[in-house]
């Protein structure tokens, strides 16, 4: 029960990565406040769990940040999964797309993180999440490797500043099977979760309680802090095919 008397701030908690991780730390005898756009996914998480708090925000809009950091209780962790993903060509990517993005996935968790510093109690943790393509690149993702990567800079900036009161690490998940590409083509999506498994040394794309899992040791390991941990399937050592 290593979250006993404890509560953590998942934004992102309705769904995917982020709805695994409140389960996990539930599991283990803590509290949580799950945060997103979509009422409506908090809701159905919070019934399934039987415990705990929804509360919604935007985060990427100032007013919507602030009114949440005001609601929210005394936390020891916050983990902020939700993001945004922009892929397309350097040349042909729109820049109001890739504005968007570092909006969803950089200002949003940089802004939440600063609002979030009165509620958090000493000796507590934030988590960020970036993902493999800051450090691996791969074809038509340059903008989304930079997001990524400004991340994980931010992560390391702040393990420094805010130490040692707060911890701050990054978990860097690879492809998962998750709500995120619910939007695809069944078929398609199957199609690429193969193709992405292949090339990978464990053989097969994750689930979103492996990453989840990853992001409690963060949380929990008290001597870890300005670390981003991959979690991939080998995503690092993968072997892409040809051009």
């Amino acid at each position: 029960m290593r979250f006993q008397g404890q509560t953590v701030a998942v934004v992102g908690g309705g769904s995917g990565i982020g709805k695994a991780i409140a389960r996990q730390v539930i599991a283990a005898g803590g509290e949580v406040v799950i945060s997103s756009r979509d009422g409506a996914k908090l809701d159905t998480a919070i019934a399934k769990f039987a415990t705990g708090r929804a509360l919604p925000v935007d985060m990427t809009d100032a007013a919507s940040v602030a009114a949440w950091a005001e609601a929210l209780p005394e936390i020891d962790h916050l983990v902020i999964s939700a993001s945004s993903a922009a892929h397309g060509p350097f040349a042909e990517l729109p820049e109001t797309d890739l504005r968007r993005m570092f909006d969803a996935k950089f200002f949003g968790p940089y802004s939440m993180a600063k609002a979030a510093l009165k509620k958090l109690r000493p000796g507590g943790s934030i988590t960020f999440f970036s993902g493999v393509l800051s450090r691996r690149p791969g074809m038509n993702c340059s903008g989304l490797g930079a997001v990524n990567g400004a991340v994980e800079a931010l992560t390391r900036g702040l393990a420094l500043e805010l130490g040692p009161d707060v911890r701050v690490n990054c978990l860097s998940p690879g492809m998962v099977r998750s709500d995120a590409y619910a939007g695809m083509n069944p078929k398609a999506r199957e199609t690429m979760y193969d193709a992405t498994g292949a090339s990978l040394p464990v053989g097969r794309v994750g689930t979103v309680e492996e990453a989840a899992e990853a992001a409690i040791f963060l949380m929990s390991n008290t001597y870890t802090s300005g670390v981003v941990l991959d979690v991939d399937g080998g995503h690092m050592i993968r072997q892409y095919a040809q051009r």
